[in-house]
């Protein structure tokens, strides 16, 4: 799965991060010259993400790639991600940058697959989106890892969707101005919807009348939003509305079966990482 860009600039930045002059032990032992295969496997089931990143790394780094799976390939333990060849000092210089790349990103790609596994047995046909909650640097690493685990992004940017939060509402001056606002500048919105975030039936109500497209309830309960559900779409059938704040895999199922289309979260970011082993060996 190539769908996301990496320039190369980024992948050299990742490199140069861990190994920016010299690899000290490997020039001390004096073993970098010689021929060797490196194989990353991963030691329990999960989804592969990123070993194509991974394989530009060794690749930048002066190896030769022999195999990797392909992101969004589910593995089972002990699964080669990838394997390649090259002298010593290369692949050494690629090791640790690549493993780290691979730990994380097929651990969130893991936990998202069973997260949308969760939901879809709950409730077909809810989505399960991610938020661009994470750390600086991370989104395009891990945009890639929760496609790769079946997932699709909420919102990468603030410049793609229009999506009104209170602190929006608060400058404005409440849900009269807001209203007044979205009215005056529906033309420009012709090929946009219009989110709005909500935290109760009422809030709800109000972002319907003016003008939003999407409700996203933001912590609501799966208790409340089965209550809330009902009356907002006999009143608009055509709203979509989504459940945020406090998605995790445990109880992502019984959001799914809230009457939602949708459930909006960033827990998936902080997977625990999946443990990939690296072994090294003279050709």
């Amino acid at each position: 799965m190539n769908s996301v860009f990496f320039d190369h600039a980024t992948i050299d930045v990742w490199i140069a991060e861990d190994a920016p002059l010299v690899d000290l032990t490997t020039h001390l032992l004096a073993v970098g010259g010689q021929q060797a295969r490196m194989c990353l496997s991963i030691r329990s089931a999960s989804v592969a993400a990123c070993t194509e990143e991974a394989a530009r790394i060794v690749q930048h780094c002066g190896g030769q790639v022999e195999h990797w799976l392909t992101s969004g390939t589910p593995v089972a333990a002990d699964d080669v991600l990838l394997a390649a060849t090259g002298h010593a000092a290369d692949l050494l210089r690629a090791w640790k940058v690549a493993q780290n790349l691979l730990e994380y990103a097929c651990g969130v790609a893991g936990a998202t697959a069973r997260m949308v596994q969760a939901v879809q047995a709950a409730a077909p046909g809810v989505a399960v989106l991610t938020t661009r909650k994470h750390a600086p640097g991370l989104r395009r690493i891990a945009l890639k890892a929760t496609l790769s685990g079946g997932a699709f992004p909420h919102r990468l940017g603030v410049g793609e969707t229009v999506l009104v939060f209170p602190q929006h509402r608060a400058l404005l001056g409440g849900w009269d101005a807001l209203a007044e606002r979205l009215a005056a500048v529906a033309h420009a919105l012709a090929e946009k919807k219009c989110v709005i975030e909500a935290h109760s039936l009422d809030e709800a109500l109000h972002a319907a009348a003016a003008g939003a497209d999407v409700v996203q309830f933001d912590k609501a309960t799966p208790e409340a939003l089965r209550a809330w559900c009902p009356p907002l779409r006999q009143r608009h059938p055509h709203l979509r509305l989504l459940a945020a704040g406090g998605i995790h895999l445990g109880n992502a199922a019984d959001y799914a079966t809230s009457g939602v289309d949708a459930l909006v979260t960033s827990s998936l970011h902080h997977a625990p990482p999946a443990d990939v082993g690296v072994r090294v060996v003279p050709l």
